[in-house]
């Protein structure tokens, strides 16, 4: 058998439409919706990450601020930036691009955003929000796997789900997620023993590891029919890989992800949505 291939690239476009929609109503209504990215230092990668975010926002008409910050800058430097940017009501969403340099603090600083504006879903509010199934900004990686699901129509109800992640912005939002529409999740990592036997068990197999050289999902860890959902992105071999071969998975899986052009689009498009989403809230308070 060969399984569906998840373009997340059709998907993510399908996102974007509707967002552009959105976009033009607020407008309508005097709003302008603006995302304000705060990148720090130089990192080639995450430099590339918040261009592309930019280009996305200026497709769908969403305008965007961006500030550019020196390496060295310490932590009470970036939290008077960011409490500048959470009073501005031009700034519906304020996204702090990660990693951060060593001397910064990833809890401080994504805490310290205003939760009608974390488009990242990272702050404490609404990740507590979430577990309540009451969370209207959520990890954007998650929630566009759940978009994915969504247009496929892949019934999660009732299936026994392998998530190889636990980190805040991916494994333990989706965990979340995945609840709420009554899948049975199980959270694997690197301590958890017998992987390839739980693996092999699963109707859903979502990873997230990022690193060849540590994990990989190969064919005989699934079984047939499964779906197969490849999150991770890494350089092995002189190419751009996930945790799978997806040439090889899709030959068992009944639908999979490829990488790149898989999930990686998606996590673009929420974030549209969700600065879109932060825009119409800011209505709701009355600014």
């Amino acid at each position: 058998m060969t399984g569906v291939r998840i373009d997340g690239k059709i998907i993510a476009q399908a996102v974007k439409d509707r967002v552009k929609q959105a976009v033009e109503e607020l407008k309508k209504q005097g709003i302008n919706p603006c995302l304000a990215t705060v990148l720090i230092g130089e990192n080639p990668a995450s430099a590339t990450y918040v261009r592309n975010k930019h280009k996305a926002c200026e497709e769908v008409g969403i305008i965007t601020k961006d500030h550019k910050l020196d390496a060295n800058i310490t932590q009470s430097e970036l939290t008077k930036i960011i409490d500048e940017l959470n009073l501005d009501s031009t700034v519906h969403g304020i996204l702090v691009q990660l990693p951060l340099p060593e001397q910064l603090d990833e809890f401080t600083t994504t805490s310290r955003i205003s939760p009608l504006k974390d488009v990242d879903g990272l702050t404490p509010h609404n990740a507590g929000l979430l577990t309540m199934k009451k969370a209207a900004l959520v990890a954007c990686t998650p929630s566009g796997i759940m978009e994915m699901f969504d247009y496929h129509k892949i019934d999660l109800e009732g299936k026994n789900v392998v998530l190889i992640n636990r980190s805040n912005l991916v494994g333990k939002p989706l965990y979340q997620l995945l609840l709420e529409k009554n899948a049975t999740v199980l959270t694997c990592h690197s301590k958890t023993k017998n992987l390839t036997e739980l693996c092999q068990s699963a109707d859903i197999i979502i990873t997230a590891v990022g690193d060849r050289n540590k994990f990989t999902l190969t064919p005989e860890m699934i079984k047939d029919g499964a779906v197969v959902i490849d999150v991770a992105i890494s350089r092995f071999q002189e190419k751009l890989v996930g945790d799978s071969d997806y040439e090889k998975i899709i030959q068992k899986a009944s639908f999979a992800t490829p990488v790149p052009g898989g999930v990686g689009p998606m996590t673009v498009a929420m974030l549209l949505k969700n600065t879109i989403t932060a825009a119409s809230l800011s209505t709701q308070i009355g600014r």
